[in-house]
């Protein structure tokens, strides 16, 4: 928090000045990159690092980039981390894109809140080590390692409107969490209790079944159309961004229950405040199951076309609901919405490289829209069995599934050649179901949409 406000300090600093410079257009190669360091009481220390290049070619598509090679690398001593190479170019097959991307993410401490959002009832204190009522920092957290593979082409059917077709391979690797790998040079103060978390209690409950609990391999394939009409894709003003797409996910063997059909539809506006400096923009999305079943680590993906992030968290987290936990919201179906006004404060030249400096405040709202069917008698059954008050973990009000989630905060966006983009968000929820008195701070690449 102090830190984000050191950085909006600077900006507003610069406000008065309104440094204008004319911004000639790149051409070749350019590249930028950055350190990645940081430090978790449960993770350990991440080091890494990420970098994005660009072509340009001879610079008459500038600001849109002919190719771009994004990778990053970065790890704990806790052995959490992100691995990932993405490939995305307008040139090498000539009248189409293409997108790849190969991703490891391995997270030895995945958010685990429950199904159907505010019907799982979050109690910080149970994860607040200073509380009375502390039971575990992992109380709320599960294993899940995940690996995708992808490919994805997008062509035109006429000047705006596109179709796509995308393939690749999703495996996860689930399980409770390591305490023991966790505690290993740790302060007895800071070590982890070893007891059930919600995931264990899940699995007791009947809720998670048991081919859900070690993961597996999900190969899956989408088809749909986009409608484009943006004036630049990293960063625009003007225009709509719509696509419609269905992706089918199979899988094999003990497994073979969970083959599914999902619709996905994702709606972008992007308009100007009187200038091209200062822009509303807004993006409504959802993800509806069609047919079949996914198992639950599968909930919290959110499928797209065009990857641009390593993780896309279905309701909660940076991709999706910022200021409110990760995976906040699991369901079978959900709607979200957000809306940020993009204000460029400032423009500057350093070395022959372009920059600008802006300023997001943000607002974002998710909800349920199809819940995770749950047999609430036999679940009393088994809380009873288990000693445990229904009370402490379930709210079956109706109007608890279906109630939006919410969330503000502001953002800092530093550009250089107009597409790579260093985001810096802040945000809280508001409510503390979602995260508790938390607000949470992202660095990532990239506006969210």
């Amino acid at each position: 928090m102090r830190n984000l406000c050191k950085i909006c300090a600077f900006v507003c600093a610069l406000l008065p000045a309104n440094i204008i410079f004319s911004q000639e257009a790149k051409t070749g190669w350019t590249f930028g990159a950055l350190p990645s360091i940081s430090y978790d009481a449960d993770l350990g220390f991440q080091y890494g690092a990420l970098t994005n290049i660009y072509f340009y070619g001879d610079g008459s598509t500038y600001p849109e980039y002919l190719h771009s090679i994004y990778a990053e690398a970065s790890y704990t001593t806790k052995r959490n981390g992100l691995f990932r190479l993405n490939f995305d170019t307008k040139s090498l097959i000539p009248n189409h894109q293409l997108t790849i991307d190969i991703s490891y993410v391995p997270d030895a401490m995945s958010d685990f809140v429950g199904f159907n959002g505010y019907q799982a009832i979050y109690n910080d204190a149970w994860r607040d080590d200073e509380s009375a009522d502390y039971q575990s920092r992992a109380f709320y957290k599960y294993h899940r390692n995940m690996f995708r593979g992808a490919a994805d082409v997008q062509g035109k059917f006429a000047t705006r409107l596109n179709w796509n077709f995308g393939l690749g391979i999703l495996n996860f690797d689930v399980d409770r969490v390591d305490v023991d790998k966790l505690n290993r040079g740790q302060r007895d103060s800071k070590k982890l209790p070893d007891i059930e978390g919600l995931y264990d209690k899940y699995q007791q409950w009947g809720l998670i079944a048991k081919n859900e609990t070690d993961g597996g391999l999900f190969p899956f394939l989408h088809v749909g159309a986009t409608y484009d009409s943006r004036n630049f894709t990293a960063a625009p003003s003007t225009g709509i961004w719509a696509d419609a797409f269905l992706t089918y996910t199979a899988s094999f063997n003990d497994k073979s229950e969970f083959n599914s059909l999902k619709f996905n539809a994702d709606f972008r506006q992007y308009s100007q405040l009187g200038t091209p400096r200062a822009v509303f923009a807004y993006r409504l999305s959802t993800q509806l199951t069609l047919a079949g079943k996914t198992p639950f680590y599968m909930y919290c993906y959110h499928n797209t076309l065009f990857l641009k992030r390593a993780v896309y968290e279905s309701l909660g987290g940076s991709s999706s609901l910022r200021g409110i936990m990760r995976n906040r919201i699991l369901s079978r179906g959900f709607a979200l919405a957000n809306f940020e006004a993009r204000l460029r404060m400032v423009n500057f030249d350093i070395g022959g490289q372009h920059f600008y400096v802006a300023i997001n405040p943000l607002v974002d709202v998710g909800m349920v829209l199809q819940p995770v069917d749950i047999d609430k008698e036999n679940l009393r059954l088994s809380l009873l069995a288990s000693n445990e008050n229904i009370d402490d973990y379930f709210d079956f009000s109706t109007s608890k599934i279906y109630r939006p989630h919410a969330s503000g905060g502001m953002g800092l966006k530093i550009a250089m050649n107009e597409n790579f983009i260093l985001s810096v968000d802040w945000a809280t929820p508001f409510n503390n179901q979602d995260s508790g008195k938390k607000s949470n701070l992202y660095v990532k690449m990239g506006y969210l949409f």
